[in-house]
C-alpha cells in the first residue's frame, strides 16, 4: 500500500514538473502533498534518474531530467 502511495505521489510531482522547473514549495502547493509524501515521491523520481535538482541561494529547485 505504501509503495502505491509513493508511486501516486511521484506521478503528481511528474505532472507538475512537465510545465518546467519549480521550487519544492511550489511543487508542494500545486500537488497538495504532505511533506512526507512529497519527499518520498521526489526520492522515488530521483532514484530512477527522472529529476534533476538545482540549489539557488539555498532554495531547492526540481526539473525533469
Amino acid at each position: 500500500m505504501l509503495l502505491e502511495k509513493i508511486g501516486i505521489s511521484a506521478g503528481l510531482i511528474w505532472s507538475t514538473l512537465e510545465t518546467g522547473e519549480k521550487n519544492v514549495k511550489a511543487i508542494k502547493k500545486t500537488t497538495k502533498l504532505a511533506e512526507k509524501e512529497l519527499n518520498l515521491g521526489l526520492g522515488w523520481l530521483a532514484r530512477e534518474g527522472k529529476v534533476k535538482f538545482n540549489e539557488i541561494d539555498g532554495e531547492l529547485f526540481v526539473s525533469l531530467g
